[in-house]
């Protein structure tokens, strides 16, 4: 019987030193999540389309590759606002966050709002947290 008491402690012992761990993992990847989101924001916010592009899952961009012409048309616009409206975790771990923009043609002056969806997903083998989504259609089909 003692030698059960034994293991029963060391299995507690486990426990509590496991939790730890794995609630500081996930606060790690949760801060990294928001420093994606943040860097994102902030490249979309100051027309860094290019370095906001950098942030999308590689195999995003292999299908659906950006041109040349695709960059610059993001050029004609300024995004005068970037506000996150709320965000969930689905099941399987990915993060969606509904996203507010307020864009100005630049030729034209004329401001327009637009929302925007964001899925974020973590890739384990890279640690690291990808959009699968692309980046914003701010022309919504014009």
């Amino acid at each position: 019987m003692r030698g059960w008491l034994k293991i029963l402690a060391v299995l507690m012992l486990a426990l509590v030193i496991a939790a730890p761990a794995g609630a500081l993992a996930k606060r790690k990847k949760g801060g990294q999540l928001d420093a994606m989101q943040a860097a994102y924001a902030a490249a979309i916010r100051w027309g860094e389309f290019e370095q906001a592009w950098e942030l999308v899952d590689p195999a995003y961009r292999q299908a659906h590759p950006m041109s040349e012409l695709a960059f610059e048309r993001y050029q004609q616009v300024q995004i005068s606002g970037y506000s996150d409206r709320n965000s969930s975790l689905a099941d399987d771990g990915s993060v969606t966050r509904n996203v507010e923009l307020r864009v100005i043609n630049k030729h034209t002056m004329a401001e327009r709002t637009l929302r925007y969806r964001e899925q974020w997903r973590w890739d384990a083998d890279a640690k690291r947290w990808w959009l699968v989504v692309g980046l914003p259609d701010l022309w919504d089909g014009e």
